[in-house]
């Protein structure tokens, strides 16, 4: 009997218990709802908003600033012609070749080192003193004048390669080493060290584990590099004056397609270059016009590599 009337006590006990509990909820969560705002708290939230409003406006600023400029420039001879003064053309059909040339040699050679080498630093390096002094290399490396880079390449790599497309990509190569590398060491340093304690504990290999869970996992951070990369190498001039060159000729095809792959050992003036030297002469049409396929480009870069790098993280 006793016990019978312990159990009924403490179901009693424990329904009082809960709905005090749930009372003691619904008034915390109406006492945070009426809890005072406060002045800075507004304030902050205004300028937060107010500089994110900036940075879209800034965007839709300037791009819609140069195609309103520059779409007057924008036809079918404008794209597929280069300059002659015989046949009285101005078009930009070589620059858009090199400079689609440049960014696909320097990734090319940039992103395989750059992800392997953080990788290394990430994954395999101890913490010590050789990987605080690689890091400190890097991030002073990424800080380098693009000018000093174009002065170095033109006497190592000219001295081989003359001016060609070639010896720009090996320049530029170094100069975006350092941005795809940080950018992919953050991206593995995202990823759970759980991924890593489960993937070992069932007996997978490092390069297994590397392959197939911490590069599909880091792959947004990776992307994220590559893209900024591939900005600076279609924005870069400096560097390409010295090493490229600001030839406009379009690549001989040739009977097997051989003339394509003689275009790298000659030299070859991006968008950039061009869009230079029309500020120069000042022909501020061509200028505005260039520039509008720069902007083209890069958002055309940009959604492919996305594609890309989503179908990749998904597989």
């Amino acid at each position: 009997m006793e016990s019978k009337a312990f159990e009924e006590n403490k179901g009693t006990l424990d329904v009082n218990i809960g709905a005090g509990n749930i009372a003691a909820a619904v008034s915390d969560s109406e006492s945070i709802f009426q809890k005072k705002v406060r002045v800075t708290d507004e304030i902050a939230q205004v300028l937060i908003n107010a500089c994110a409003l900036f940075s879209i406006l800034l965007l839709v600023g300037i791009t819609g600033y140069v195609f309103y400029h520059g779409i007057g420039m924008i036809n079918l001879e404008f794209l597929t012609t280069v300059p002659s003064i015989m046949n009285g053309t101005f078009g930009i059909a070589g620059n858009i070749v090199n400079t689609l040339y440049l960014v696909v040699i320097t990734l090319l050679i940039a992103t395989p080192i750059g992800v392997g080498a953080a990788i290394y630093l990430n994954e395999y390096a101890r913490p010590g003193k050789i990987v605080r002094i690689i890091e400190f290399t890097t991030e002073t490396l990424s800080g380098i004048p693009s000018i000093i880079f174009g002065l170095f390449g033109m006497v190592v790599f000219g001295s081989i390669f003359e001016y060609s497309l070639i010896s720009g990509a090996i320049t530029l190569a170094l100069m975006v080493l350092p941005l795809i590398t940080r950018n992919t060491q953050e991206a593995l340093k995202t990823v759970p060290d759980s991924y890593r304690i489960g993937a070992l504990g069932m007996g997978a290999e490092k390069w297994y584990l590397i392959r197939t869970i911490l590069l599909p996992s880091a792959m947004p951070g990776i992307v994220t590099g590559v893209v900024l990369a591939i900005g600076r190498i279609v924005g870069e001039s400096a560097a390409l004056l010295f090493t490229a060159g600001s030839a406009q000729t379009l690549p001989f095809f040739g009977k097997y397609g051989e003339g394509l792959i003689q275009k790298i050992g000659q030299p070859g003036g991006t968008l950039t270059i061009q869009l230079y030297l029309s500020m120069s002469n000042a022909e501020y049409d061509q200028a505005f016009g260039i520039a509008m396929i720069l902007l083209i480009i890069v958002f055309a870069i940009n959604y492919i590599t996305k594609i890309i790098a989503k179908r990749l993280q998904t597989n």
